[in-house]
């Protein structure tokens, strides 16, 4: 998963920065050395407190504990502390769509369509 971060006065939303969530570790980018060195803070691994009813359970109230490590921790930081700590905002930018049906490849042997994919998954 990837997370451009703009500043939420620019009308054109230009990327100033990006974080992205790639096999349980952050890779973050920036041209601005200072705000990389804020994602980088905003982004080290402890737990984030968020209070979201959709990670509680059924019948509790109040904020919850996301511990690092997990895709859904990567999400809560974008939105909240790494905003709060760069003032930017941040967007979702969906990643390439691997895998799926495809109807054009039919002719192809099982194998070849699994390294195929597996060739297309690997950057």
């Amino acid at each position: 998963m990837r997370v451009e971060f703009a500043s939420p006065d620019d009308e054109r939303k230009v990327t100033l920065a990006t974080a992205e969530w790639r096999d349980g570790a952050v890779t973050i980018s920036s041209e601005d050395e200072q705000l990389r060195t804020k994602l980088a803070h905003a982004f080290r691994r402890t737990p984030v407190v968020i209070d979201d009813p959709s990670y509680r359970r059924l019948g509790t109230s109040g904020p919850v504990v996301l511990q690092p490590g997990d895709l859904s921790w990567f999400r809560a930081v974008a939105q909240g502390r790494a905003e709060v700590e760069t003032g930017l905002e941040a967007r979702f930018v969906p990643g390439a769509s691997v895998g799926g049906f495809d109807p054009a490849a039919g002719y192809l042997p099982f194998e070849e369509q699994v390294e195929r994919l597996d060739a297309r998954a690997t950057p």
